[in-house]
């Protein structure tokens, strides 16, 4: 089963439940606090914390991001990196990943592969 992370840019709100595993094709569109991706996850934000459906959430505090499996990310300018080795490095619309994904936000849709 892939290990799924919500990437919780939230500068850019929640980016994208990508698998970390391999590369795959996914699409969210957020309107108000709730993220609804093309592969079944949703995500909803209330103050500093995102919930998904499937039982995790990410707490926010500052630069720093904590999920409740475990992850930690921390974001550095356009850098973000995570407590497995992962970084994501944003620049203007695109996010690229250390794990070959890309991502790119048009208003509030964001496609991944």
């Amino acid at each position: 089963m892939n290990r799924f992370i919500g990437v919780a840019l939230l500068g850019l709100g929640v980016l994208a439940a990508l698998p970390t595993s391999a590369p795959a094709q996914v699409s969210c569109q957020t309107f108000g606090n709730s993220t609804y991706c093309s592969n079944g996850q949703s995500f909803q934000q209330y103050g500093n914390t995102t919930y998904d459906n499937r039982g995790n959430s990410w707490q926010h505090y500052g630069n720093s991001t904590y999920g409740s499996d475990g992850t930690s990310y921390q974001r550095y300018g356009n850098s973000t990196y995570d407590n497995q080795g992962n970084s994501w490095q944003q620049y203007g619309n695109s996010t690229y990943g250390s794990n070959g994904t890309s991502c790119q936000r048009y208003g509030s849709s964001v496609f991944c592969q």
